[in-house]
Formats: C-alpha cells, sequence, structure tokens
C-alpha cells in the first residue's frame, strides 16, 4: 500500500531519502505563492492610490503654494542638509552614550526593586520613588531643570556643558522606563527557575545572575529595542541647551531665513536614522514569536 509522503510527520519527510511532493502538496504551494503573488498586486495598487489621492489633496489646497515656499524650497534643503548631517553626529554619539549609561542604571534599578527581604526595603523605596518619579516627569521639563538649572547652582567642578547636562537628563527619564522593562522581564521568569538554581547550590546572588537575568533580559529584547528608538528621536531635545545638534543647526538657518525647509531636513534625516533600526526591532519581534511559537527557547 503506497503511502503518500504528505501524509508523514514533518521529522519524517527530512529522514526520508529521495522525497518527491505529492501533486496535491505542490498544487497547494502554487496556491499559495498566487494568493501571495494577488496580494501583493493588490497592496501596492491601494497603496498608489492613496498616494495619487493624498498628492492631488496636498497640491490641490488654497495654500499649497506658500507651504511649498516655505517648507519644501530647495535651495535652503540644499544649504541645509550638510549642516544638519555635521549636527547629526552628536546625536548619534549621545544615542550611543546614554544608551549604555540607560541599561545598565535601568538594570541596577530594576534589581534593586525586585530584592526580597525586608532588610532592602529602603532600596526597593528608592528605586520605586525614581521610577514613579521620573516616569511622569516630562522629558522636555526634566531637560529645562538639569540643563538650565544645573548651571544656575554655581556648584564648584560640576559641568555647564549643555551636551553632558543633556544626555544626563535623557539618561534620567529613560533609565526609569528601561527599568521597568528589566522588572516586567525579571518578574516574567517563573519562580521555579530561581528554586532550582538553589537546588543546584547557587545562592540567591548566583541564580538572579546566571539563571533569571539572562532569560529576563532575552525575552525583554524587542520592547527595550523601542525605547532605543525613542531615545534616539529625543537627543535631538538637546538643543533647548544650546547644543549644536542636527536639530539646533536646522534652527539656526531658519532663524536666519524664516523658511522652515532645513526643519524638513532634519526630520528627514531622523526618520531615515529610525527606519533601520525599527525595522530590526521588528524582525526580532517576529522571530522571538516564530521560536515561542515552535516551542523554542525565548
Amino acid at each position: 500500500m503506497t503511502v503518500h509522503k504528505e501524509e508523514l510527520g514533518s521529522g519524517e519527510h527530512e529522514a526520508a531519502d529521495g522525497y518527491v511532493p505529492s501533486p496535491r502538496r505542490l498544487d497547494r504551494e502554487r496556491h499559495k505563492r498566487a494568493r501571495a503573488r494577488r496580494a501583493t498586486a493588490i497592496g501596492a495598487l491601494s497603496t498608489l492610490v492613496t498616494a495619487v489621492v493624498l498628492y492631488l489633496v496636498v497640491v490641490n489646497a488654497p495654500g499649497w503654494p506658500r507651504t511649498k515656499e516655505t517648507f519644501f524650497d530647495w535651495g535652503y534643503a540644499r544649504e541645509a542638509f550638510p549642516k544638519v548631517l555635521e549636527g547629526l553626529w552628536l546625536n548619534i554619539r549621545l544615542l550611543l552614550i546614554c544608551g549604555v549609561a540607560v541599561l545598565v542604571l535601568g538594570m541596577l534599578i530594576a534589581v534593586a526593586r525586585t530584592l526580597r527581604g525586608p532588610v532592602f526595603f529602603p532600596l526597593r523605596f528608592l528605586a520605586a520613588a525614581y521610577t514613579d518619579f521620573f516616569r511622569g516627569l516630562p522629558l522636555i521639563i526634566n531637560l529645562m531643570i538639569v540643563v538650565l538649572g544645573v548651571p544656575a547652582l554655581r556648584l564648584q567642578g560640576v559641568t555647564v556643558d549643555p551636551v553632558l547636562l543633556g544626555g544626563t537628563a535623557l539618561t534620567l527619564t529613560y533609565s526609569a522606563y528601561v527599568a521597568e522593562v528589566f522588572r516586567a522581564g525579571i518578574e516574567s521568569v517563573h519562580p521555579s527557575q530561581r528554586a532550582a538554581a538553589r537546588s543546584l547550590g547557587l545562592n540567591n546572588r548566583q541564580a538572579l545572575r546566571y539563571v533569571v537575568l539572562p532569560q529576563a533580559v532575552r525575552r525583554q529584547v524587542p520592547p527595550l529595542l523601542n525605547d532605543l528608538v525613542s531615545l534616539q528621536k529625543d537627543t535631538g531635545l538637546v538643543s533647548i541647551g544650546g547644543a549644536v545638534d542636527a536639530v539646533r543647526a536646522a534652527d539656526i538657518i531658519v532663524g536666519r531665513s524664516l523658511n522652515y525647509t532645513p526643519y524638513i531636513v532634519a526630520g528627514l534625516v531622523f526618520v531615515a536614522l529610525t527606519i533601520p533600526m525599527t525595522r530590526f526591532t521588528d524582525w526580532v519581534t517576529a522571530r522571538m514569536d516564530r521560536r515561542q511559537a515552535h516551542g523554542g527557547a525565548v
């Protein structure tokens, strides 16, 4: 009696030598490819129609000529682009340095909030107060307080550099958010994992370091990457203290020309920098979802 290969399990499929797909399976695969091509064509057509409609609505608006002159002037765009790119290097450096500082400080705060025992209550209380305060305080106000308030104190040995102060404010705010992401990851690890580590002879610190934290961090990679994307955009806020980043470089040209095209250029540069990070985040999230759906390690 002949049995089609499609009726075998996936493991037997891989193990069978000289496997030839059955006609039924080939038909299904052709049908899936046809559906995929049809869906792609429909999606492309609907996107094109939407883009054309939006374009016609915008260019036929009564104020479009003035808007085009004020926001989309090619001459000012060419003037602003190299200066915006030069200022963007400051934003990238802030992203790299503040990103590392945020991860380290956020991890320490998260660990402090998850410590057990009454002796650690002061640490838990301070960590909770920190996260509650800086998550509730708007970032722009935090930046103004740090960038403008700290120099007003005239403290000896304390920097007045707006870049360092702006980076400090970003780190303070984002550490509170990242700490909660890490804490959620730590608490998502089943208590049996910690109990198993203790049964193997590990103490609480070793169980946290070698068993709990690796699982927690691996599970929280997508939200951590999302926070990194947000941090990349918010580095432009350091310009309120006078630091010449991409936004401030555009603002200088706008103040001189009264034309807002440099803002559009700066915005597009940030979008171009953010899109690859966003797509990478989506890829990591989809990959982890697939592994979890197939019963793999998260």
